[in-house]
């Protein structure tokens, strides 16, 4: 969802790209209603951060829950910053909790990410 948005509000000044450790291999479903919410339609794809080795990047910002056991590395060139959110795809209950649960994440990057790179 990061990907998504910050190309979506901030596309004029940076070019945004989403990896993890252990990709699915699809864009979660309900990740997509979230931002369709908003009105932005998610083109991007489930990457390994190894995709990206060897590139440099302005900023790179992990999203890792700080309760995960692993969060992705970056050896890389880029000034790196840290904000915990949750997996919502771990999240169970009813659909309507699933979908909350994304809707939060997707609200909380829109405003935490976009202000800090919006200075």
């Amino acid at each position: 969802m990061a990907e998504a948005i910050l190309n979506a509000r901030l596309g004029e000044r940076y070019q945004a790209y989403s990896a993890g450790s252990h990709p699915t291999g699809f864009v979660h479903p309900l990740a997509i209603k979230a931002l369709a919410e908003i009105g932005i339609r998610h083109q991007g794809s489930s990457k390994h951060v190894d995709e990206f080795r060897g590139q440099s990047f302005d900023y790179v910002i992990t999203l890792c829950d700080p309760a995960a056991d692993e969060c992705p590395v970056w050896l890389g060139r880029g000034k790196r910053m840290h904000m915990p959110f949750p997996d919502p795809a771990k999240v169970t209950g009813t659909d309507n909790e699933q979908l909350a649960a994304f809707r939060e994440v997707r609200d909380g990057i829109a405003t935490q990410i976009s202000e800090l790179l919006a200075e």
